[in-house]
């Protein structure tokens, strides 16, 4: 089965210049994004499934790859990671990674934490703990990037494998506080599916409606929807608007008996009714 994007989203610049960031789509639905300080030409890659994919973007390319950035331990996360590590070659890598999740990180040099600082080549990045979906789940921002693994998704946000939902609500706010032009650069192409839900729950959601459109357009010849933007994320993400009298009424229409008194039993309550997967036998938005 192919990659779910032929077209992956052009690069683009960080931190003034400093920083290129380029997607790199992996297995059938991964994102892998790969870092490349524009100095020094030393570049790191988030997360990934395996190495394969990476390696075939880095040849011929005149860039030093042999940094890892982990955001969590699954397994589509830290396959690179074991790969080199089957490999025998895992050592010669810098391996940074959650703290409180070091003994799930294969090849792990570097443990950090939240407001931890880490550097490429000459750049700097910050370290955010975004628990809720596994813990010790942690992004990283780079200026206007954000890597945020599978804490908050396009349109979405992840399972709540470890939870509680208190958590990752609170990882979410954390990160939809960040400046409206943060790129949302997120593990995963599940733009469509996470709109779909949204749509269900408020469609009276005219900047939900038009990015509907856009995305659409851009998945049906083959582009990738992400990276977005935390502006967009705000206004159209059903996990962050929990403030929305419509979302709140869907909600409370489709599970009457939960607790929607405080936004983070909104949030949870959402993210109860998304997992129930009523809508996925909804038409389509665009019909």
């Amino acid at each position: 089965m192919g990659h779910v994007v032929t077209r992956p989203a052009e690069p683009f610049l960080a931190l003034g210049g400093a920083l290129e960031v380029h997607q790199v789509p992996a297995a059938h639905d991964n994102l892998i994004w790969v870092l490349v300080c524009t100095a020094t030409g030393e570049a790191a890659v988030v997360d990934g499934p395996g190495v394969e994919e990476v390696r075939a973007w880095a040849a011929g390319r005149s860039v030093r790859l042999r940094t890892i950035f982990n955001t969590h331990t699954h397994g589509d996360h830290i396959g690179i990671n074991t790969v080199l590590e089957r490999e025998g070659t895992l050592g010669d890598w810098r391996v940074v990674g959650s703290r409180t999740a070091s003994e799930r990180i294969p090849g792990l040099t570097e443990p950090v934490g939240e407001g931890d600082v880490v550097r490429l080549g000459a750049v700097e990045g910050r370290v955010l703990l975004t628990e809720g979906h596994q813990n010790g789940h942690v992004s990283y921002v780079f200026g206007e990037a954000l890597l945020c693994g599978d804490t908050m998704f396009a349109g979405g946000c992840g399972y709540l494998f470890d939870g509680p939902p208190e958590a990752m609500f609170r990882s979410l706010m954390r990160l939809a506080a960040l400046p409206a032009d943060t790129r949302v650069c997120c593990a995963h192409e599940y733009t469509q599916d996470n709109l779909r839900f949204a749509w269900s729950v408020e469609p009276g959601n005219d900047a939900l409606a038009a990015r509907i459109e856009q995305v659409w357009s851009v998945r049906a010849e083959g582009g990738c929807a992400v990276p977005s933007t935390i502006g967009i994320e705000r206004a159209t993400n059903p996990f962050l608007r929990p403030g929305s009298v419509e979302l709140r009424r869907s909600v409370e229409a489709a599970l009457p008996d939960r607790d929607l008194s405080t936004f983070e039993a909104v949030f949870a309550a959402t993210r109860a009714l998304k997992d129930l997967k009523r809508y996925k036998g909804l038409p389509d938005p665009l019909g």
